[in-house]
């Protein structure tokens, strides 16, 4: 039996790096519990056409969990000027949110929210939400050195696997963001892709992947 709406709402917070998705599916575990509206936000200070094959890959990847999700909107705000917390202020506001979902290992602009300055200000400023602290674990540490910044490549499927390959053609089977390992000669490292509506990463090693099933958790 569905429950009655409480008139809720969850907007969940998320910046360019990999915790994006398990932010959004929180925030829609919180939003079907409680039958209510789900927005999800993020916020770059770069024109769109600015951005690198990264960023593009993780607002594709999130649309699309977004949408499985149900969520009323994916709010995007390139080349934004403003202060942080203006821009969630203003789209709380906007949306008529009761609840916002944060992650406390965001990325960049992000961790500013996990101090208590932050966290006081956005109180100040929107007392009548409740916000939501959400520990989340890391992916990879793609962020922390071990690991090249991330290129387009393809996965071609042959025999005993899948090969690595940084052309398109219409044999691809897959088509992702290929971290390479620092100083490596070869192409090991991590393929990152959306299958259906979920974000997969496995393991390359000498341009191979062995089985796209065996992930990296």
């Amino acid at each position: 039996m569905k429950t009655e709406s409480m008139d809720e709402c969850i907007l969940v917070c998320v910046y360019y790096g990999p915790n994006g998705e398990r932010l959004i599916r929180r925030g829609g575990k919180i939003a079907k519990m409680l039958n209510c509206p789900l927005y999800v936000l993020t916020v770059d200070s770069q024109p769109e056409d600015e951005w690198d094959i990264e960023k593009n890959h993780f607002i594709s990847a999130w649309k699309k969990i977004a949408e499985e999700l149900g969520a009323e909107q994916m709010i995007v705000k390139y080349n934004e000027k403003r202060p942080l917390v203006k821009v969630i202020c203003d789209v709380t506001k906007q949306k008529n949110v009761t609840q916002i979902v944060l992650g406390q290992t965001a990325q960049s602009r992000w961790e500013e929210i996990t101090k208590g300055s932050i966290i006081n200000e956005l109180l100040n400023e929107i007392s009548f939400v409740d916000l939501h602290i959400v520990s989340v674990s890391r992916e990879l540490k793609v962020q922390e050195g071990f690991y090249e910044k991330g290129i387009r490549a393809y996965l071609l499927e042959v025999a005993g696997g899948y090969m690595l390959c940084f052309n398109h053609t219409h044999l691809d089977k897959y088509e992702g963001i290929f971290y390479k390992e620092v100083g490596t000669d070869f192409n090991n490292g991590v393929f990152k892709f959306m299958k259906g509506n979920e974000i997969i990463e496995v393991l390359v090693i000498d341009d191979h992947v062995k089985d796209i099933n065996d992930r990296i958790n």
